[in-house]
């Protein structure tokens, strides 16, 4: 009686394996995920499984799952290339090179022919190799300075035929903005002594703040976050419906800057 059980639940699994797969192929991996645990509740023995919902996984980029089953598949099966295979995938994208590389040599001594497997580990060793140089050449933490302590923009000599607009002194002032905002929308450029003295300053400014601070907004108010502005500073700072907010001190509004 047990033994027909056992050969029950062997029989339910691979139809749950089989559903799962449709279910992969129609790029429902969630579905296929919970099918393929399905199956291995009913017959966990088998590598086939946990290698298949690793791939799921990988899938959904859920890549810790992923090595977890691929490593269940392999202490299983330790002949099993596909498990070593979806752990190497997933090392691999989670730019764990080194662990990758081993993975992938492994499934070459088993299945030398896989040229898909050939493909994945060249990657892996020009990407370890990378890393090796990368090392090689680096400098040590303690002895890395920044490019912005480098700059002294005092050095940095204003051409006589510029035209455009000066900050005079350490400070940037409400005037200088407003000058530079009015040069961009007449499509000129700033001077880059300018333009390094606003970047460093704003980098020593964000330096002494907090990386998160907390804001009371009162009751019956709102505030509002915008961006992304990836870069688009100067429309963005002379289009005319922001133009009145960047210079005010009274705004209920955050607005994402990110220089690229």
């Amino acid at each position: 009686m047990e033994a027909k059980n056992e050969n029950s639940d062997v029989s339910r699994a691979e139809e749950m394996k089989n559903q799962a797969n449709e279910a992969f192929k129609g790029h429902k991996f969630s579905q296929a995920i919970d099918l393929y645990t399905q199956a291995i509740e009913l017959n966990g023995n088998n590598a086939v499984y946990w290698a298949n919902r690793a791939f799921a996984h990988t899938k959904l980029e859920e890549y810790g799952s992923a090595i977890q089953d691929a490593s269940k598949a392999i202490e299983i099966d330790p002949k099993y290339s596909k498990g070593y295979y979806r752990r190497g995938a997933a090392y691999l994208a989670m730019g764990k090179f080194k662990d990758a590389l081993k993975d992938f040599q492994q499934v070459k001594r088993i299945s030398p022919n896989d040229p898909d497997a050939t493909r994945k580990l060249r990657e892996c060793e020009k990407a370890v190799k990378k890393l090796k140089f990368e090392e090689a050449i680096s400098v040590p933490v303690s002895e890395r300075i920044s490019v912005a302590e480098s700059i002294d923009f005092h050095t940095i000599e204003v051409e006589p035929q510029y035209s455009g607009a000066r900050i005079e002194g350490e400070e940037l002032t409400l005037d200088f903005v407003k000058q530079m905002l009015e040069d961009f929308k007449n499509q000129k450029t700033l001077h880059k002594r300018y333009a390094y003295q606003i970047v460093l300053q704003t980098r020593k400014i964000l330096q002494a703040l907090p990386s998160l601070v907390d804001i009371s907004v009162p009751n019956g108010k709102h505030f509002t976050v915008c961006g992304d502005v990836h870069g688009q500073v100067g429309f963005h700072f002379t289009h005319p419906t922001l133009h009145n907010f960047f210079l005010s001190n009274e705004s209920d509004n955050m607005y994402n800057l990110q220089f690229s």
